[in-house]
Parts: C-alpha cells; structure tokens; sequence
C-alpha cells in the first residue's frame, strides 16, 4: 500500500494482536478450576468473566479504574452473576493466581513468528501495550516474542494509556520517530487505531475481536492478510 513506502518502524500491541489472550486465559482458568472447587463449570465461568473482563480493561484505558480495581473487579461481578458467595480474601487470591499463571501461557495467533522473521530485517519493531509492565515483560520472554523487539512501551513505564496522545508520543520520543514514518498494528479501533491515528500515525487494524467495519485504515483478521500489506 501507498502509505508501507515511507513506513520505517512498526509498533505493535500484544494482547489480541499477538499474544492470544482470550486462549492463555482459557487454558489459565482451567488450571485455577483443576485447584478449586467450584459449583459451576469453566464454560459457564467464561461465559460471563470475559465480556465483564472486556468492560474493565475498557475502563481502564479510558482512566475511570485503578489498576488494583481492575485485577479484582472482573472476578467480583463473575461470581455475583453466578451467585457464588465468596470472601474478598478469596477474591484476591484468584487474582493472584490469576495473574502468577497467566503470563506462563504461551499461544500465540497463527503466523505470528512466519511473519516477524520476515519484518524483523526491514523494520524497525516495538510493543505499545495498556498492560502491566512485569506481566507483559513476561508473556513476551515465555513466548519467545522479546528477540524481535526493541522497545516495550507499557502504560506503566510512559505513564498513560492508549488511546491518550501521550503514550504514543511517549514511543515516539523513545524511539526518536516521526510518526509519518510509524505504523501502529492493534486490535482496538479506538485504543490503538484511533489513538494512532490522532498523533499521524499510520495504522492497521488487526479484527480478531470482530469490532465493527470502518473506514479509518486497512483491516485484517489474519496474519496472511497482514503479511500481504507489509511484505
């Protein structure tokens, strides 16, 4: 495409865009499930937990939750919606296996490595991403992603959040770019592509949540999709 000439440096997001985080989270419930006993089953649990999980992490981007609410409110709702009585004890311990467990997963989409070996000598690549720094750090490490990287910019170490203009400014300051010559590859069209966009980057919107069509930038909802636009 027209706007890959003068494209130079890409970054990334991780969750839903390289790091399969709807499958890792699967397969960590049902390590925590095998641990406790409860009365309902890990399909029933999901059922709930991830649209409630997707509205927090949704609040906080946009700065309306703490972090600490955030690693417990999404369990808190589940279990009232499935009417579990539990201790905030107990809440806090699922949060802290939760996020022990979670980052040791290591799923990736489908043509994730085929497509960073062939980027890797072209671009310049870094991860933009709204998560914890240690956590992220680690996900990255386990899953063999941290090689192909040079910068990880979290909401943490830039002190903002996608979609702010300031953490994308943050990444380009850090990385010494203009972003003229930046394209932002995400999954969430207001986080990582609309916020992108309004700092002059270029964007491509990886669907894998199956957000609705627009005509912001490209769209894709696979890596042999991507791979077409980029190489």
């Amino acid at each position: 495409m027209k706007f890959l000439n003068k494209v130079k440096t890409i970054f990334f997001d991780l969750d839903h865009t390289l790091w399969d985080f709807d499958k890792n989270s699967a397969l960590t419930f049902k390590h925590i499930f095998n641990k406790y006993d409860f009365p309902f089953s890990h399909s029933e649990f999901l059922k709930y937990y991830v649209p409630i999980n997707h509205k927090y992490w949704r609040d906080y981007s946009e700065n309306k939750i703490s972090k600490e609410k955030l690693r417990n409110s999404s369990f808190q709702k589940t279990f009232n919606c499935l009417n579990f009585k539990h201790k905030s004890k107990f809440i806090n311990e699922i949060s802290n296996e939760y996020i022990k467990i979670l980052p040791t997963k290591t799923f990736l989409f489908e043509g994730v490595f085929d497509l960073l070996e062939k980027l890797k000598p072209i671009y310049d690549l870094h991860i933009i991403s709204n998560g914890f720094e240690d956590v992220q750090y680690k996900k990255m490490k386990l899953s063999g992603l941290l090689p192909f990287f040079d910068k990880i910019i979290t909401s943490e170490n830039a002190n903002s959040k996608k979609p702010s203009s300031k953490i994308f400014n943050y990444a380009l300051s850090l990385t010494n770019e203009n972003p003229k010559n930046c394209l932002m590859i995400g999954d969430n069209l207001i986080a990582d592509i609309l916020g992108a966009i309004n700092v002059g980057m270029n964007a491509i919107h990886y669907n894998s949540n199956n957000e609705s069509i627009h005509n912001k930038c490209p769209i894709v909802d696979s890596y042999k999709d991507l791979d077409k636009l980029l190489i």
